[in-house]
């Protein structure tokens, strides 16, 4: 009877987990089979790095109205209905594979799928999974993702080895297919009630004008749960400024080797693997505070070894350190923002402050690659470590403070 109610309860997370997983392993093979035939077909790496300008500039273009679009149709449709359309697109990138303005503005096309799917999702997970189930669901997503980051490279290679790297485009676009296919058996949270007052209303400049004028009313009213927010969104805008001089700092700075940066690499996915598994096994023991405010600080200790590393031993330790403690810090943040935000408006929430943290990262990202040539690429990867240290030390202290529990009461 025990194993029947467990069963119950977990039917639907466990198919939506499904879901997520498979869409996930197909979004890392399809990833690292576009930048080979970008490189492949131009042999240029410039071409290569549009392929990541790309996705913050559809972010920001499909942000500022796509969560006014979000929370005024069913979740489940629309997440069915993205999953066929990115996979059509990405159908069609594998037949496209000889001009590459083709593959420019599908990739940019599908990113804006993809930037339409992200708060749709979370609207609908806040949705249907209970307050005092999320945190596990969260801990279980962060090891999928961190799963799909090892299995996806390690599928990629096999196909390569099988074949070109369009049949791993083709992959993913299965993949999807299959998503949506899994989300038809998903239950329709909104069917039982009207989606709320704005679903009835037409999309025009007006009403977008509209929704993010109530993204800041709601901010100022909740100006903890959006300092939260905005201080986790900061820390991310830095990890990806500094992750964008990995490479070079790697290679230049402590002189590895092509060989020993795969390995580099290697141990940061068994870092997160490692770390998404005690985040499972005790995520009951975990308070959400302790996992964002804590495992923040991890992940900025880890990148401050590797911004200090002077050889292969200790850029190893900090890269593990700092994968470690991702899955963590993402668990604690996702959860917090689950049961802090009204799920009526956490898709424009998600869209809007989306939108600020794609133009964060456009800028700040563009600010280290030219201060790494007028500068050097040490001091930039030092001091982005150093600001994100202090930020995620300030991020503890507002998460640990004992009269700020209550936002965290319902999801400990």
């Amino acid at each position: 009877m025990a194993f029947r109610k467990i069963v119950d309860y977990w039917k639907y997370p466990s198919i939506l987990l499904f879901g997520i997983g498979i869409s996930s392993v197909g979004s890392w093979i399809y990833f690292i089979a576009l930048n080979i035939i970008v490189f492949n077909m131009t042999g240029s790496p410039l071409a290569v790095s549009a392929l990541y300008i790309i996705k913050p500039l559809a972010t920001l273009f499909a942000n500022l109205w796509g969560g006014s679009v979000v929370d005024r149709v069913n979740k489940k449709h629309l997440m069915i209905a993205l999953d066929i359309t990115q996979g059509m697109f990405i159908t069609c990138l594998a037949f496209l594979t000889n001009t590459l303005w083709a593959i420019y503005l599908l990739v940019f096309l599908i990113n804006i799928v993809g930037s339409l799917y992200h708060p749709t999702s979370i609207s609908y997970i806040t949705r249907l999974i209970p307050q005092e189930q999320r945190q596990r669901f969260n801990s279980l997503r962060s090891l999928l993702d961190s799963g799909a980051f090892l299995l996806g490279p390690a599928i990629t290679g096999l196909l390569f080895l099988l074949g070109t790297p369009i049949y791993a485009i083709i992959i993913n676009a299965i993949s999807l297919f299959l998503s949506a296919l899994v989300t038809l058996w998903m239950p329709n949270v909104e069917k039982n009630n009207s989606l709320n007052q704005v679903s009835n209303q037409k999309l025009s400049f007006s009403v977008i004008k509209e929704d993010w004028k109530i993204v800041l009313r709601f901010s100022g009213r909740n100006l903890y749960v959006m300092s939260v927010y905005f201080l986790f969104s900061t820390f991310v805008v830095l990890q990806s400024a500094v992750d964008s001089l990995e490479v070079a700092f790697s290679k230049e700075v402590i002189s590895l080797s092509d060989s020993e940066y795969g390995f580099l690499v290697s141990i940061a996915g068994a870092g997160i693997l490692i770390g998404s598994l005690f985040n499972v096994i005790f995520t009951k023991g975990l308070a959400v505070h302790f996992l964002i405010g804590s495992g923040s600080v991890m992940v900025s200790v880890g990148y401050m070894i590797f911004a200090f590393s002077s050889n292969f031993t200790m850029a190893t330790v900090g890269f593990f350190v700092l994968a470690f403690s991702l899955a963590f810090a993402n668990t604690g943040f996702y959860t917090f923002y689950q049961n802090n935000i009204p799920v009526e408006v956490i898709a424009r929430i998600s869209s809007i402050y989306g939108f600020l943290e794609a133009l964060l990262v456009i800028v700040l990202t563009s600010l280290f690659a030219i201060g790494a040539q007028v500068l050097s690429i040490k001091l930039l990867v030092a001091l982005g470590a150093i600001f994100m240290l202090i930020l995620t030390i300030a991020l503890l202290c507002i998460s640990l403070a004992p009269t700020k529990r209550k936002y965290y009461e319902a999801a400990s």
